[in-house]
């Protein structure tokens, strides 16, 4: 029968597949951590322009709030826009690196997973040998043993 321990083919592929999500997982993390970076410095950014635009209007007077409202509204959707292109480039990156890690990994990842079957088709094929050996043996017993019985009843009947 299999052993309980593990082979060295499996051994390599958990391990090379254990690189592998190690590698991309960092990946993952550290895009999350630079959009996490955008989205504090777009919301320091937003923050800061509030704070700005309502002390104008605290000190305005008449149609000059007017004029401070309506003066945020393009710096806001330029710093919207800028924050888009940013969060691009960065989601593009992020792909680049997935995409490059992967790259790096599943050739042996298929290396390992082709050597894990080659073996475990090996020993399947062993042990469907062994096993048909048993049976064999244990059908010739079982043979050899009737034939025993037959020649024993065909002695006793003579004799009686």
């Amino acid at each position: 029968m299999f052993t309980n321990s593990i082979s060295p083919a499996l051994q390599a592929h958990l391990d090379a597949r254990l690189d592998f999500v190690t590698e991309l997982s960092r990946k993952m993390f550290d895009t999350a951590l630079r959009v996490n970076e955008l989205n504090m410095h777009l919301a320091q950014e937003l923050l800061e322009e509030a704070t700005s635009a309502n002390q104008r209007m605290l000190t305005a007077r008449g149609s000059e709030a007017m004029s401070a409202v309506a003066s945020q509204v393009q710096p806001g959707t330029d710093r919207l826009r800028q924050y888009q292109q940013k969060l691009s480039h960065l989601m593009a990156d992020a792909n680049v690196e997935m995409n490059r890690t992967a790259e790096t990994h599943l050739p042996e990842a298929s290396r390992t997973a082709v050597a894990f079957a080659d073996e475990l088709v090996r020993k399947t094929a062993e042990e469907t040998e062994k096993a048909a050996q048993r049976q064999r043996e244990i059908i010739d017993k079982m043979h050899v043993g009737a034939q025993s019985d037959g020649a024993g009843r065909q002695d006793h009947a003579q004799t009686h």
